[in-house]
């Protein structure tokens, strides 16, 4: 009996002392893909961007869409300097804003030159169809690309990318879509097919997964719902997507940390394990 308690001890010792001697855990490796892995700021609605970053570390994620509820479109050039500042020492990158709703051309002005206070060269916006021509001239002044968010069965603008094609197909080319996955299949579409048919005018993507083909899906974590998400990363790398998926998580939105690190997990194992 006592033999078998020094045994324990020992090996317990042992233990205790392997793991003080083991070195912190480090960053995941990068993926080695065109595209990168990003997170949607509409994850964060109900939290500051501090714990954003926070949490962006965490999960190794560095690279941001930033929404106004994180840097108001009114922001002065010193809060848009200092908001800057934070992410570079957290070494993530704000790579686009939005989506900013546009109801007019004074809220298409506004987001423009917001876009360019920040320094990004993406918009993911939302405007109204009879702005589209509009949308065009700015995108021509500026020399910005602009992605269309599309919603799904929740809107009536732009529920799936086929709608979105349709109505920039005659446009300047930097016109485009921030294909979201989980809401093009919510409204009976294949995430897959359409980024294929649609690639070069994919300038976004946002990576969510969903019970169901019909308004009556709900967003879940990526994994546990219906998308098949082997075949739209196999996709990505067939049409050589260059630009960022970023999870948009919308689920337990109060407390959304486990399904984030999940979804993102979940994420990077089918990149790793379909590579060839």
């Amino acid at each position: 009996m006592k033999r078998a308690v020094l045994i324990l001890l020992v090996t317990w010792i042992s233990c205790f002392a392997y793991a003080q001697q083991r070195p912190e855990p480090q960053p995941a490796p990068e993926t080695s893909e065109k595209f990168k892995v990003g997170m949607a700021g509409y994850t964060f609605v109900n939290f500051d961007i501090d714990k954003t970053l926070e949490t962006m570390q965490r999960c190794d994620v560095r690279y941001l869409c930033i929404k106004d509820f994180h840097l108001p479109l009114d922001s002065s050039d010193e809060q848009i300097a200092a908001f800057k500042e934070k992410l570079e020492s957290k070494g993530i990158t704000g790579y686009a804003v939005g989506p900013i709703y546009m109801r007019s051309e004074e809220e298409t002005d506004r987001a423009f030159e917001y876009a360019r206070r920040v320094g990004v060269n993406l918009i993911v916006g939302v405007p109204q169809y009879e702005l589209l021509p509009y949308v065009e001239q700015k995108v021509k002044e500026y020399g910005f690309k602009y992605a269309i968010h599309l919603h799904g069965p929740d809107m009536p603008l732009f529920p799936d990318a086929d709608d979105v094609w349709e109505n920039v197909k005659e446009l300047d080319p930097r016109i485009g879509m921030c294909l979201d996955i989980g809401h093009d299949r919510r409204n009976g579409k294949d995430p897959v097919k359409d980024l294929k048919k649609y690639h070069e005018r994919v300038f976004d993507i946002h990576i969510k997964d969903v019970t169901g083909a019909t308004k009556q899906g709900y967003s879940v974590e990526i994994g546990r719902g219906i998308l098949d998400i082997p075949a739209f990363v196999e996709m990505l790398r067939e049409v050589g997507y260059d630009g960022v998926c970023s999870l948009e998580h919308e689920r337990n939105m109060d407390d959304p940390f486990m399904g984030i690190a999940e979804s993102i997990g979940y994420f990077r194992g089918v990149i790793a394990t379909t590579k060839k």
